[in-house]
């Protein structure tokens, strides 16, 4: 079973905004640190933005001020807001959940993101 289940991509204006969302199957999203990561074209997969349990949110350089990462652990879902994209956004986006005391992290199946003018 997929544990992670991305939604929200597709294709963007130059400038415009996007919501991605990321359903958890999960027991407790609770136990979990969540975020998204991003993967360019013959690029690393890079961090994008990070919530922990308590609200705690970290957001990459390249997206601050203009990126909304959020939680609903009843819902068990995380929710991606970008606002102002770039070019440069272009990239497959996957959803994580890192256990919090267990050796273990979840991913997603990805979902692309194109940003055109």
């Amino acid at each position: 079973q997929v544990q992670l289940v991305e939604s929200g991509g597709g294709l963007f204006q130059l400038g415009g905004s996007l919501r991605l969302s990321c359903a958890a199957h999960v027991t407790s999203l609770r136990i979990y640190t969540v975020g998204w990561y991003r993967q360019a074209p013959g690029k690393q997969r890079e961090l994008v933005a990070t919530i922990n349990n308590d609200g705690t949110t970290e957001a990459a350089d390249f997206v601050k001020g203009r990126a909304t990462i959020s939680r609903d652990n009843g819902e068990k879902m995380v929710e991606l807001e970008m606002d102002n994209l770039k070019l440069e956004d272009t990239a497959v986006y996957y959803c994580y959940a890192r256990h919090n005391w267990e050796d273990s992290t979840l991913w997603g199946q990805g979902t692309q993101v194109t940003v055109s003018s």
